[in-house]
């Protein structure tokens, strides 16, 4: 529920004037550090307290001296799109000592410091919250001994604490994501990928060692986003025997004429008797039992390294933002908390209940508690794991339901990266629903054509990676031939429908719910999968595809502004897709660190355009050399991006130059992010099993007929949780001329774009985080790692 407009313009109530806050990286580094490092500094500044970074975390702190300096706009600059940590990490021994911490207490009160948020691991965590915790005692002993002055334990009662988890491993309880795992996935899909073709021409056997020492996150995940033959995790060890069925398996496998295997494994997988499971140990046995040319390849650290990925900035610029307002909120009450995201949505959850599930689910693990240890992990981990043993494990023929039931599949739309691993998704899980599967090729033109076909399982094999629509996908809506598509629905006996796309898709669904009336072969379930780069369905936070096409933003970005390194200053204008919804430019600009986005549902005129000129301007008197706007393409009939770069050039005159680059097509390709596919396959998954569900109830005497409203849904990802929405209950949500959603959540990151870039705007704090218990029961339908 919206707050009072008086909460809306934060900084003018929650003030940061007189107070200092301290930032710090600990433990092991993690892509995305430095984008929650430049968030906590330039929030700080911007709502007017004083920010200290720390060098070389806790070591820094108790070493003192130059570690611990004073922050500025500037020292943040060109550290958004760097790997792991720029102020240093470094494991200290000193801290864990009631010493070192009286050293490090000393520092602190030397420059008034009382506020620290910490970026680290649950280890790092827990030594904040016991340093808070001795706090008062230690500055005790500081007047004990006479390093500071009495009245300073009045002046600096209260040590406040905020963390936020980098972690690659993503095995903190109660955040969905932590900072740097979404990164570490994307080296490890680009190591597969790469692998894959390899392997295909030589048919080879791939053991891919992942880190996760304590975790199989990554494992698991990556075996998901790739389709992997066998996954072995520390949570869930196989059944004893399991060398026999795996390698079962793999010869099924290459029976069905597939040329290669990929087998993941976690660093600290175990069986069930807590023997290692090593991947050269996987690679001798699958030597020995079948003989196929097997390699090794241990991932290890490249996974923590290099820039880190469009989700990782976001999801660290929105959690800088958010310890800067928890730590302008908190009270001597308040327990030091962990800001995170659930779904959509950010939480602050008490730091000390997350530390003791993560150590309670290793406990379960040690105990051999195995399918507890996976409960705790929480919902997204168990989703992650039933969908891959759905999708990856096939039941013999005489094991599988008989429905009975012809579900076809199709693609409409424009394509998006992810449509294909939705497709893989929906064909599989189907399968094992007992249903036959028909795959539409060309969408709804293919479909009155007769483009219609059974696919099976492995015809869907190698499909999660691969770009585009493998089916073919096409714009055509089914209004002007539904009496083909009804007669071709007839000669197919097709009981039910599953549409992967984008708007179209959406309308498409629409129109055929209206010819309901008409045919009666519509009166069947049919589901809508949102699908688009985007991003601009109604009743979905996120598409299938946007994820993809924003990290194809970000790098070009990226590389753009490199371009400029060494040169006079320079100002980019880029021109991003989405038709008339913002989004991939309102969130590529957050994830670029642009100073500007121009879009559609922003309004703007000369004036805007000549503040922003005389902004940049501005900055450009300091050190900072580069700046970067984006505008979507449909952003304004008149302001089109050669106007907006001719003015720029214009009027930066003698301060800087300026250059144009329209991204175009480049945002529709390449190969799906791991978001993407796993979003697209768990999702996909989810809508196979609701149509099975609404096949039975809708089943009577010998036919399916299904005529209510809530037999035609699109399912998307609303803030917490996957949900199932009819599709003509959103035509008033929709604003079907500019084909967007009326209201668009990430419209409210909009202000911390700017705010990062330095302009003064107000900004609604009344979507953010609240103080919530990690033990309280979440909604039965939400997906965590579909969090952004």
């Amino acid at each position: 529920m919206a707050q009072p407009d008086s909460k809306k313009i934060f900084f003018e109530n929650l003030s940061g004037a007189g107070k200092a806050i301290a930032v710090l990286t600990s433990g092991g580094d993690a892509q995305g550090m430095n984008a929650a490092v430049r968030a906590v500094v330039r929030m700080g500044l911007y709502v007017g307290a004083k920010v200290y970074f720390i060098h070389e975390g806790y070591q820094g702190m108790v070493d003192g001296e130059e570690n611990i300096r004073e922050a500025t706009w500037e020292s943040v600059s060109s550290m958004l799109q760097v790997g792991g940590t720029v102020i240093g990490s470094a494991r200290c021994k000193e801290f864990r000592t009631h010493e070192g911490r009286l050293k490090a207490a000393y520092n602190l009160v030397q420059r008034g410091i009382t506020n620290l948020c910490v970026i680290g691991g649950d280890g790092s965590l827990t030594g904040a919250n016991l340093f808070r915790e001795e706090w008062s005692g230690l500055l005790g002993e500081l007047v004990d001994q006479g390093l500071i002055e009495a009245d300073a334990v009045q002046k600096y009662s209260a040590l406040h604490i905020v963390g936020m988890v980098g972690s690659i491993d993503n095995d903190f309880c109660g955040t969905d994501m932590t900072i740097g795992t979404d990164s570490a996935l994307h080296r490890i899909i680009e190591v597969v990928d790469a692998i894959m073709t390899t392997a295909q021409s030589h048919q080879r056997t791939f053991v891919l060692e992942v880190m996760g020492r304590h975790c199989g996150y990554l494992a698991l995940v990556s075996a998901l986003a790739c389709g992997a033959d066998w996954v072995l995790i520390p949570e869930m060890p196989p059944e004893d025997g399991w060398e026999e069925k795996m390698c079962e398996k793999l010869s099924a496998t290459r029976s069905r004429g597939t040329r290669l295997n990929i087998i993941i494994v976690a660093e600290g997988a175990i069986d069930r008797h807590g023997k290692s499971i090593t991947s050269s140990l996987v690679k001798d046995l699958v030597v020995k039992c079948l003989g196929f040319d097997t390699r090794v390849t241990i991932l290890g650290h490249v996974q923590r390294g290099g820039t880190p990925s469009a989700f990782d900035r976001i999801l660290a610029s929105r959690m800088g933002v958010e310890a800067v307002l928890a730590l302008l909120e908190t009270t001597a009450n308040t327990p030091a908390c962990v800001v995170s995201l659930y779904g959509n949505q950010s939480v602050r959850l008490p730091l000390m209940e997350c530390v003791q599930m993560t150590q309670e689910v290793q406990k379960a693990m040690d105990e051999k508690r195995f399918e507890e240890a996976v409960k705790l992990r929480g919902r997204s981990f168990e989703n992650n794991l039933k969908t891959y043993k759905l999708l990856a494990h096939r039941k013999p023929e005489t094991e599988l339901p008989t429905s009975n039931f012809n579900v076809a599949v199709l693609n409409v739309g424009a394509p998006a990266a992810g449509m294909n691993a939705a497709v893989r998704s929906a064909v599989r899980v189907g399968i094992s629903e007992g249903h036959k599967m028909f795959a539409v090729s060309d969408g709804f033109e293919g479909f009155y054509k007769g483009q219609i076909k059974e696919i099976k399982w492995a015809d869907v094999g190698g499909w999660t990676g691969q770009g585009g629509s493998l089916l073919g996908t096409k714009r055509t809506l089914p209004a002007k031939h539904v009496e083909k598509i009804a007669e071709q629905m007839r000669k197919h006996n097709i009981n039910a429908l599953l549409v992967i796309g984008g708007f179209e898709a959406f309308e498409s669904l629409l129109q055929l719910f209206e010819a309901r009336a008409t045919y009666e072969e519509f009166c069947i379930p049919m589901c809508m999968l949102p699908a688009t780069i985007s991003n601009n369905v109604p009743a979905t936070d996120l598409s299938i595809g946007a994820d993809t096409a924003l990290n194809a933003i970000v790098e070009t970005c990226d590389r753009i502004k490199q371009s400029a390194s060494g040169t006079k200053r320079r100002v980019f204008i880029i021109e991003t897709m989405g038709g008339y919804c913002g989004y991939l430019a309102s969130v590529g600009g957050l994830a670029a660190g642009a100073d500007a986005a121009y879009i559609y549902e922003e309004p703007f005129d000369i004036r805007d355009l000549q503040a922003n000129v005389e902004h940049l301007t501005e900055k450009m008197k300091t050190s900072i050399q580069r700046g970067l706007v984006l505008r979507n393409e449909n952003s304004n009939d008149n302001y089109t991006t050669d106007f907006i770069y001719q003015l720029y050039t214009e009027e930066g005159k003698g301060v800087f130059d300026c250059r144009k680059n329209v991204l175009g097509h480049m945002q529709q390709g390449g190969a799906p992010s791991p978001f993407d596919r796993n979003f697209g396959t768990k999702i996909s998954a989810k809508a196979m099993q609701w149509i099975s569900k609404k096949l039975v109830e809708t089943f009577r005497h010998g036919r399916v007929f299904a005529n209510t409203e809530d037999s035609c849904c699109l399912l998307g990802m609303r803030r917490r949780a996957l949900v199932f929405q009819p599709v003509v209950q959103l035509k008033e949500e929709t604003d079907f001329v500019h084909r967007i959603p009326k209201e668009q959540w990430w419209l409210k990151l909009r202000p911390l774009m700017k705010i990062l870039a330095k302009y003064k705007t107000s900004y609604d704090v009344s979507d953010s985080g609240q103080l919530e218990h990690v033990v309280c029961n979440r909604p039965r339908d939400l997906d965590a790692s579909v969090a952004m």
